[in-house]
């Protein structure tokens, strides 16, 4: 074959190509026709002893011809030059145009590099003289290309693509024989120490909290609910007790409205970066020491305790049979009044009604639980001698002398000290829990010691609002409690012992989960699936049980699953109020309640049908949860049920996985 001229053969291809990509689409008949042309021309132009082969598309045609270029390179440096300026001008991301005798270039940005934007409110019109759609007729060589083409870029986006996905941190890379090193800006170290003084269940403490949070600056908090101590170091550094109050270092910048004043005015970093650039000094508010307890006032009964330590020491303690059992760590009545009235040199009388008050203040009780306290042979034992006792995590090897602390103001600060747990340890909607970091914080150890306040406080001093408030505190509490020390139950089996066998002595008497929840709260009502109710008759708590089941305190207990409410602790003076905005909360969650008008039915959550006896049959049910549901919900339910057709309720299952 006759060689050609490079600068010709590459007009020559050119030509071509562009006569290929204008042609117009013949009809279907003549296309057959087209494809026996090309062929003719591709012989014709071949080699005499080039062999007759398939028919050759143009593409094929052109890169036979760009190798003959690519023979002929070193001839000329002008024909080479020539040649590469037509490849980048079809293939390279260096677009070149002619400006008088400069070749002017624009360059794209590398891939790793921030790519330009437009600046802000920009517009940017298309060009009238461009087409809308780059839909236009070719002939099949044509179409050929432009399909090979369009699958190879789509190749080449997609492999960029994913090199995006599996590429999450750049810190190199080259640029044109450039090594790049990208860094990261590293913020200015503060050396001081954030610090504010808050109150558990405080709005505005809550919004300071999330502030540091969000600005992951680190901070000390210091609860006054939970450190009590800590109250008069805040009226002598501010001269008031009002909460949150914020300190950085040992200078006071104010409460909330400080903090969102310096921050709106673009001040609030650089007064960061100043106050806290030294080290903190030691006159700054201390953080909280792990271990050391508030020390509160004497509150012990001396009397009282005197005469229990001579009772324990003196009184034969000893296992006996009665009524066909063996009943251990008992003495006789009898025995108690002999011993008082030669210790107290007292008459019998004054000595069986100190018995009377010991058995009121639970240091001694019954075996039978029958009376109080009687002379003569009936039997008693100490508290700590109870046999349910061991299942008490309440209990660490005595039972606590101390006068006992009014329940109310007992229950109040349990509420507060787990409501400060919740406010660093679970999610913002309470759903999640962080258990590990609850059980190693000192807000849980100083809860652990709080609790053993409850062995001898009397209970029945509580208003049913106390009440109700102070049992569903305490369950949520005990729940956290169980998980930390037992561990949660994996099947039923487990369940029905966490719920049953992990207790608190409470007021002298033993309580469970399952004891607070169907014996307290749902007026000593049988569990879904037992036999018998929690308290049998005659047992003395329930003179402490409610006489009237209220069902909404099944959306304010949280058994530590990811099906059950989410977690809270109320106030006696709003409880009722609280109570509703959880049971509205409960049901704006979709895997508790849904309306499907298509198939007219209503998904509710199955622990709805456990205790479906607190809130009725069906019909009762419906219209009780529209007062509780969105206007979505509600509207719907209430379309539902006025249409005179069926409704079905569809029961969800249970999702019984710990809420961490």
């Amino acid at each position: 074959m006759e060689k050609m001229d490079p600068i010709n053969l590459s007009k020559t291809i050119k030509a071509k190509v562009e006569e290929a990509m204008v042609f117009d689409e013949k009809n279907d008949n003549e296309k057959g026709n087209f494809i026996e042309n090309e062929k003719s021309k591709v012989e014709g132009e071949g080699d005499s002893n080039k062999k007759g082969n398939c028919i050759e598309n143009r593409k094929s045609e052109a890169e036979a011809e760009a190798d003959i270029i690519s023979d002929e390179k070193g001839k000329s440096n002008n024909v080479s030059n020539s040649i590469n300026i037509e490849k980048n001008n079809l293939n390279s991301d260096i677009h070149a145009e002619k400006n008088g005798n400069v070749l002017l270039g624009i360059i794209k940005p590398h891939t790793l590099l921030p790519q330009p934007e437009p600046p802000a409110g920009a517009s940017f019109l298309r060009s009238k003289s461009m087409p809308e759609s780059n839909n236009f007729d070719m002939p099949d060589i044509g179409k050929f290309f432009r399909e090979k083409s369009n699958s190879l870029s789509s190749a080449i986006k997609s492999l960029f693509e994913e090199e995006e996905k599996t590429v999450q941190h750049v810190t190199e890379f080259n640029l044109s024989g450039t090594k790049v090193i990208v860094v990261e800006k590293k913020k200015k170290q503060l050396f001081g120490r954030v610090s504010f003084f808050s109150r558990s269940n405080c709005r505005d403490c809550t919004a300071v909290r999330s502030f540091l949070r969000k600005g992951n600056l680190n901070y000390v908090e210091i609860n006054i609910d939970v450190y009590p101590e800590r109250e008069n170091e805040v009226i002598s550094r501010t001269g008031g007790s009002d909460v949150p109050v914020i300190f950085l270092n040992e200078k006071v910048i104010g409460g909330l409205v400080a903090l969102n004043s310096l921050r709106n005015s673009g001040l609030l970093e650089r007064k960061l970066e100043e106050m806290l650039a030294g080290k903190c000094p030691d006159d700054a508010p201390a953080p909280p020491v792990y271990g050391f307890d508030y020390d509160d006032a004497n509150r012990n009964d001396e009397e009282l305790i005197e005469i229990v330590k001579i009772l324990r020491q003196k009184l034969p303690i000893q296992d006996r049979i009665m009524r066909m059992k063996i009943v251990k760590n008992c003495f006789a009545g009898g025995e108690l009044v002999e011993i008082l009235i030669h210790h107290l040199d007292c008459g019998r009388k004054k000595a069986v009604e100190i018995g009377k008050n010991l058995s009121r203040r639970h240091f001694i009780h019954h075996v039978f639980g029958e009376n109080e306290f009687e002379d003569g042979k009936h039997f008693y034992r100490f508290l700590e001698h109870e046999p349910f006792i061991p299942k008490c995590y309440n209990f660490r090897g005595s039972t606590n002398d101390n006068e006992p602390k009014d329940a109310a103001v007992l229950g109040q600060r349990l509420g507060k000290i787990m409501s400060a747990v919740l406010e660093s340890y679970a999610s913002d909607d309470r759903h999640h829990l962080d258990y590990v970091g609850i059980s190693n914080s000192e807000e849980f150890r100083r809860y652990t010691n709080l609790v053993q306040d409850l062995h001898r406080v009397n209970i029945l001093t509580l208003s049913v609002d106390e009440k109700l408030a102070f049992f569903l505190n305490l369950y949520n509490a005990m729940a956290i409690h169980a998980v930390i020390r037992v561990g949660h139950p994996g099947g039923m089996i487990d369940r029905r012992a966490f719920f049953s066998e992990f207790q608190y002595i409470v007021g002298g008497y033993s309580y469970s989960l399952s004891g607070i929840k169907d014996g307290i709260l749902r007026s000593n009502r049988r569990a879904p699936f037992a036999l018998m109710k929690p308290f049998p008759s005659g047992d003395r708590r329930l003179e402490i049980a409610l006489q009237k089941v209220n069902p909404l305190i099944h959306f304010g207990l949280c058994n530590a699953t990811r099906s059950s409410p989410a977690v809270r602790f109320f106030t006696p003076k709003s409880i009722e109020s609280e109570l509703r905005h959880a049971a509205r909360e409960y049901f704006q969650r979709d895997d508790t309640m849904q309306v499907d008008l298509a198939k007219r039915t209503v998904y509710l959550s199955r622990m709805i049908k456990w205790y479906s006896g607190d809130f009725g049959q069906e019909k009762e049910l419906l219209k009780w949860i529209t007062g509780y549901l969105d206007a979505t919900k509600a509207g719907l339910l209430t379309h539902l049920m006025g249409d005179g057709g069926p409704v079905n309720v569809v029961y969800s299952s249970f999702d019984w996985s710990l809420n961490a």
